[in-house]
């Protein structure tokens, strides 16, 4: 089952992706639609899987978590892609993991307290059956984050 949309899930969608925490009633005055309206179409989106439960935003290093890296995973063969993937899903340290093109296999984010914690989840990922070897990126700032912005159909 297919769900299309128009200009108005598009626009709400951005507005949503800019601020989650809008009430239904000024997204309906911004779209000029009734909250009923914005209500149902949520509704539908949800259903369709195209929005997901917004997700709370957190500042780790306000709580000690000092270190952001990236992991880049080269596996010894690509057929063990799905038994890397359910392993590294285990560590709760990766937040994220991207199938990729070019040098890596797998592309992981990973959030730490020190490097010392970052020692251990390297070498608790470094570990698992499959993967050859990785490559560490530790990030100095994150200089901006943002939704991606969708365009509206013609």
């Amino acid at each position: 089952m297919n769900y299309e949309i128009d200009n108005t899930d598009i626009q709400l969608l951005n507005l949503l992706m800019k601020d989650s925490n809008t009430p239904y009633t000024d997204l309906a005055q911004k779209l000029h639609v009734s909250a009923g309206t914005v209500h149902v179409r949520m509704k539908r989106l949800t259903q369709y899987g195209i929005a997901a439960t917004p997700q709370l935003q957190v500042d780790y290093p306000k709580l000690g978590y000092d270190i952001t890296a990236f992991i880049g995973v080269y596996l010894n063969k690509s057929d063990m892609y799905d038994s890397v993937v359910t392993a590294l899903k285990k560590i709760n340290e990766i937040v994220s993991c991207h199938y990729t093109t070019g040098n890596y296999s797998l592309f992981l984010k990973i959030i730490c307290r020190d490097t010392q914690h970052l020692r251990t989840v390297l070498e608790t990922t470094q570990k698992i059956e499959g993967i050859n070897r990785t490559e560490t990126l530790i990030s100095l700032e994150e200089s901006f984050v943002r939704p991606f912005t969708l365009a509206l159909k013609k």
